[in-house]
């Protein structure tokens, strides 16, 4: 009898633990999903030469970016509109690009390119990519100059998550400028 309590004692502790995850994950879930309510942090357009590549917005859900050692140590929302038509192709090697100038090796970074083929689209003038981070993982969602927003791909390695937003918010980054604009050191 008194296995038996203990039995049923710890199998209703450990639905509960389970319980109190799923809904915790599930709060958070449903905070990632606001993210366009998020205020914004900082905004950037990244030009060159004469042209203009993108403009972008990073957003928080307290409107603020917490720098430390970690690119992503809370949620973030980085938004880019395309301001001319970009190839599937042409972002991956740019990412890439960026990638070897921040030091990530190419071991490390061959799967995540693959992935990244599959997840990014081309783009034309007017499309919007958007990357929503929980500072673990996060979500890439696309929309069609005007048409709504879809679920385009996830990354679910926290290293790559961090890669992705290190070509952004990186210290290192080749465009420090932007990085700055972005996360609201310097206000365009």
């Amino acid at each position: 009898m008194k296995k038996g309590l203990i039995t049923l004692f710890v199998l209703l502790a450990s639905g509960l633990g389970y319980a109190a995850v799923a809904n915790a994950a599930q709060a958070e879930h449903k905070t990632l999903q606001r993210w366009a309510e998020w205020p914004v942090v900082g905004q950037a357009t990244l030009s060159w030469l004469w042209l203009d590549i993108y403009s972008s917005q990073l957003r928080a859900p307290d409107g603020l970016y917490h720098e430390s050692q970690d690119v992503s140590p809370h949620p973030v929302a980085l938004e880019i509109r395309y301001l001319r038509d970009i190839s599937s192709k042409q972002l991956v090697d740019a990412t890439e690009d960026q990638w070897r100038k921040l030091g990530f090796t190419t071991p490390q970074t061959q799967a995540w390119l693959k992935q990244l083929q599959q997840i990014l689209p081309d783009v034309v003038t007017g499309d919007r990519l958007v990357y929503v981070s929980d500072g673990q993982r996060g979500a890439f969602f696309f929309s069609r100059q005007q048409q709504t927003e879809r679920s385009v791909g996830r990354i679910d390695d926290e290293a790559f998550n961090d890669a992705f937003l290190s070509i952004w918010l990186s210290p290192q980054t080749e465009y420090l400028t932007l990085r700055n604009q972005l996360i609201g050191m310097n206000r365009p």
